[in-house]
């Protein structure tokens, strides 16, 4: 049976708003006297949960709250949610960087974290200077960081630069360093937070690739980051936090669904209209909705699968002699139409039956790049009238699909990414 690594119970993080410190004097006698008298915190039964959102009544704040979680040892974990929902202040008390106001954690070997781009550099210092002084926060000895010098600085890519003050270093440059540092621990776990957050497709292809060889050792990670295709393509098991709370863990594509539909209550892959929508002295619209075959409507949309775009119609007596068609408008951030799609542009597809029917657009696997565009309906006679254009009326969002291990993470340029037939013949010469 896998042992577990790392056991979280009850771990619950209280900050004070304004303040540096515990607060005012009064709020430490009276903590002092609690204590003495073997009594709980007073100031532990007040404080609001996390919300960014909205102003609270109270001065303190839990940043985490009731935090339960077990790690095995060699097990890729990923810890996602949506800024400050207290990712980082997790992290930051398992590698002991703060403590926890209630709970406890055990953890079982050696850790090496890597936080936040330059933690535990000094600008003023050399490269070389900041690794020495780095592996000693890490807890290596200075005859093991010698050891492991050159393979550090080759792993880092800026050897060129390392007798540099890094106060000259990009943050690229920065983030390059101290992963490599943390990489080169001797260490069963890493903790790594936000590592591809910094650094081009090369330097992220080397992070995920450590990483993979760290738990192809049997060591553990923790993986925090907002790039769902990395976190794919590296973790099987998931945490996902909400407001400083565990809202779900598990299998990592199930996570990342329920992470996916975070902010919103209603389903934002369909538009639904009550009363309907009159779109035509005969015609109303009942709904929009977007979906991928065999995938349930509430599934984010990825780019890598065909997207079907369903209008549910109704459709009065036709008068001889006419006919409809459904065009869709897909706009950017801008407004900005990027192109146009519409029934009428094919022959064999035509609106001219009464009665209730659902009129499905078909677009292509790969033809989308990631991101949200903004789609207008037109319904349109006889290919000639548009009897009515109803502007955004429903947001496709498109997220990257799964990645092999390795390839790059980053965002592509541009609002489509077609993937193209394309071959490589030999030039037989003669």
């Amino acid at each position: 049976m896998t042992e577990t690594v790392i056991k979280l119970e009850d771990i619950s993080k209280q900050y004070r708003l304004g303040q540096i410190g515990t607060g005012t004097l009064s709020h430490d006698v009276n903590r002092w006297w609690h204590k003495m008298r073997g009594k709980e915190d007073p100031y532990l039964k007040i404080g609001e949960v996390n919300v960014h959102e909205k102003k609270g009544e109270s001065n303190y704040v839990w940043a985490l709250r009731d935090i339960n979680f077990d790690v095995k040892q060699g097990e890729s974990l990923a810890i996602i949610g949506k800024n400050g929902a207290g990712k980082s202040t997790l992290l930051k008390i398992l590698s002991r960087v703060t403590g926890p106001t209630t709970g406890r954690f055990k953890v079982k070997g050696r850790i090496a974290s890597l936080l936040e781009v330059g933690t535990g550099f000094h600008t003023e210092l050399t490269g070389r200077e900041n690794v020495f002084m780095n592996g000693a926060i890490l807890g290596m000895t200075r005859n093991e960081i010698t050891r492991k010098f050159d393979e550090i600085v080759a792993f880092s890519g800026i050897e060129r630069y390392i007798d540099t003050p890094a106060k000259r270093y990009s943050s690229g440059m920065l983030v390059r360093l101290a992963f490599a540092v943390a990489a080169h621990l001797d260490s069963e776990i890493l903790i790594a937070d936000e590592v591809l957050a910094v650094g081009d497709a090369e330097f992220q292809k080397k992070c995920l690739g450590k990483m993979k060889d760290v738990t192809g050792e049997g060591k553990t990670v923790l993986f925090v980051s907002h790039s769902m295709p990395a976190v794919r393509s590296f973790c099987k098991t998931a945490v996902l936090l909400r407001n400083g709370t565990v809202a779900m863990s598990g299998e990592v594509e199930e996570v990342i669904k329920e992470y996916m539909m975070l902010g919103s209550n209603d389903n934002p892959n369909i538009k639904s209209f009550s009363p309907p929508l009159h779109i035509a002295n005969n015609a109303q619209l009942h709904s929009i909705s977007l979906y991928q075959p065999g995938k349930s409507i509430v599934e984010p949309l990825a780019i890598d699968e065909p997207v079907i775009i369903e209008a549910d119609l109704e459709l009065g007596e036709v008068p001889q002699g006419k006919y409809y068609h459904i065009t869709y408008l897909f706009k950017g951030d801008e407004g900005n139409v990027l192109f146009i799609s519409g029934s009428g542009m094919t022959d064999n597809i035509s609106i001219d039956k009464p009665g209730r029917q659902k009129v499905k657009c078909f677009v292509p696997a790969n033809f989308f790049n990631a991101g949200t565009f903004y789609i207008s309906f037109q319904f349109v006679e006889n290919r000639n009238k548009v009897i009515i254009r109803e502007e955004d009326i429903i947001n496709l969002v498109m997220i990257e699909g799964e990645r092999q291990l390795g390839a790059w993470m980053g965002h592509a340029p541009g609002f489509l990414k077609p993937k193209f037939q394309w071959t490589n013949e030999p030039v037989i010469t003669t």
